[in-house]
């Protein structure tokens, strides 16, 4: 029995010196990438109103201006924007003009594995996140 009691003391000790570094490490979200939490529309709404003039995808961190990537899924899938996007004030809401038709799905990446243009202030990519939504149909 103690020969046991031993055995687990050196198995904690050795599972320690593994698990230790990593728990000193200290997660931040300074250190963190900026991520997307919350857009207009919202991703997966099925009854996004077609005259909906206005994207904005708000981040968790204040973001480098005139630093965006919008990737569409394909040519047909892709919002077409009107005009350039900007920040609000807040530096966490990208805004662009949009010309959207009723009854379509749309799908579109902000940032991918090869487009990483959105980034926070400190210059790191943010976690790429699709955006997909469909307009509900015309009048």
């Amino acid at each position: 029995m103690r020969r046991t009691t031993w055995s687990v003391i050196i198995s904690l000790i050795g599972i320690l010196t593994i698990v230790a570094p990593a728990v000193a490490a200290e997660v931040s979200i300074d250190k963190l990438p900026p991520s997307v939490v919350k857009t207009v529309p919202q991703c997966g709404d099925t009854n996004v109103d077609p005259n909906l003039n206005e994207m904005s995808v708000v981040f968790s961190k204040d973001m480098l201006d005139k630093a965006w990537s919008f990737v569409g899924m394909s040519k047909e899938s892709a919002p077409k924007f009107v005009g350039k996007p900007h920040y609000a004030q807040d530096k966490r809401t990208c805004i662009v003009k949009v010309a959207l038709e009723p009854d379509k799905t749309y799908a579109v990446w902000l940032n991918s594995e090869s487009h990483r243009n959105f980034k926070d202030s400190g210059k790191r990519p943010a976690v790429p996140y699709l955006l997909v939504f469909r307009t509900a149909k015309g009048k």
